[in-house]
Parts: C-alpha cells; structure tokens; sequence
C-alpha cells in the first residue's frame, strides 16, 4: 500500500531544531515533502504573499523524501506545497515544532497555526505542534511520542471537514507529562505596551511588550492542560462567526434604508 504523503512546514525557518524534530517523526508515518520559510515568520499569522514573487530552493530530494526552502509565509509555503509542488492533496499537512506556546489567543498571531488552518481551509487534516519552552536549548525530544501518537490517530480516523488541531506541549523541567488532554482555547489575552526610546540620532522607536493574562481558569482549556503538564489538544475551525449574536441582532434586518 502507498505511505502516506505528509506535507511539513513551521514558521521558525527551514533550519530550526523544531522542524527537525518534527522530520525525524513524521519520517516513520509517510512520505515527505518539506517547505518552510527561508528565514524566521514568527507572529506572521496568515500574510500571504501577493506584491512579491514567491520563490522555492530545493535542498534535497531522494525516494520518499523531498525538502525546499521558500521566500513566503508559513502559509504561503502550504499553498505552494500543495498547489505547485505536490499538484496534488497530502494526506496531511503538520506544522511546527513551534519554539513557544501557541496556546488560547497566540493561535491567531501564530504562522505556525495559520499553515495548519490553510491545510484545514482545503479540507486537509492538519495539526499545529507547538513546545511551551522558549528558551535557547529547549529539549524538543520529548515531544515525540506525544507527536508520533496524534499523527497516527489522525492518519487513521482523519478529522472532521474543515477542521485542524492546536497542540501545545508543555515544558516541565524534568517532571513528566502526564498525558494528553482534549481541551477548549482559554479566553485569555496579552496586555500590551510599548515602550518607547530613542535612536542615537533622537528619534523615537517603539518596542512592543506585554504581560500575558489568563482570565480563564476552568479546567476544560489548554491553557489549565499546560499548567498542569498535560499536552492540551484543541480542535478549531476558521468560522469565525459568533453563532449566539445572530439571534440578537435579527431586529437590525431590512430590505432597504431610505
């Protein structure tokens, strides 16, 4: 029977340790076709490119396995593997390993997650993997069985259309995971500011910086599964709308205003 065709990319560049990590997993489900940014994409959310062209360099290609690295977005990169690359549907697009949380709001800044939900936008399973671990020697190994175990279970059963998933991985400095959890987003929020300076020549230049606030504290969400050292699994799609308000606002209708 023919493997799986499994389509890879991240947000933090072709180079980072997490993509790797994520090869070597992915490498035991299926064939593999990697494209990721040729340069860090961090916080890209789901830019595209459509002012400059889009190029592809390919750094290796052999039986089963191929890699290219792109000039574009996360999302870019799903568009073109898909589209121009492959010409065909993966059996599954993953993203990752992030270098951080994408937990609650993170997911609508993330590249990482915006590459997964432009696999879920083609009604192609997708999953985001995301480490809770920022710092420079974060140990991305133990992400694996937990990776290699979701990645099969959708592989099997597939998930519903137009539906991907947000997976954080917790970082417990030593302690063990505890297992998986299927949670909901928090509602949580940074509490943004800028802290603003000068340049040498006395121009002002600004720094974006915040405190990150959990206003959520039921045990149900991804951010609870995190602190409590459980990898926390979230099912999204990218309807957007707010269901529960278009009962309230049907007085607004009408067929014309004069």
């Amino acid at each position: 029977m023919a493997k799986p065709l499994i389509l890879i990319t991240n947000d933090d560049g072709i180079f980072a340790p997490g993509l790797r990590t994520l090869i070597s997993v992915m490498q035991h489900l299926g064939d593999i076709l990697v494209i990721a940014p040729d340069k860090p994409m961090s916080g890209m959310g789901h830019a595209v490119t459509i002012s400059t062209p889009l190029r592809v360099h390919k750094l290796k290609s052999e039986e089963g396995y191929s890699e290219y690295s792109c000039n574009g977005t996360p999302a870019d990169c799903v568009k073109l593997g898909h589209k121009a690359i492959l010409g065909r549907k993966p059996d599954l697009v993953v993203s990752g390993i992030n270098h951080g949380s994408n937990a609650s709001v993170n997911v609508l800044y993330s590249g990482t997650m915006a590459a997964v939900i432009e696999g879920a936008m083609e009604n192609i399973p997708s999953i985001g993997f995301s480490l809770d671990d920022y710092s420079y020697s974060a140990d991305f190994s133990k992400c694996e069985p937990y990776i290699k175990s979701i990645a099969e279970n959708v592989l099997k059963s597939g998930l519903p259309e137009y539906t991907c998933l947000n997976v954080n991985i917790p970082s417990v400095n030593g302690s063990p995971i505890k297992g998986i959890k299927i949670a909901r987003q928090a509602m949580a929020y940074w509490d943004e500011k800028f802290d603003q300076r000068q340049d040498p020549h006395m121009r002002d230049y600004f720094w974006l910086t915040g405190v990150f606030r959990n206003r959520d504290e039921a045990e149900d969400t991804d951010e609870w599964a995190l602190r409590n050292n459980y990898v926390a699994v979230v099912p999204l799609h990218f309807d957007l709308t707010s269901h529960k308000t278009i009962p309230l606002l049907r007085d607004w209708e009408t067929e014309g205003l004069n």
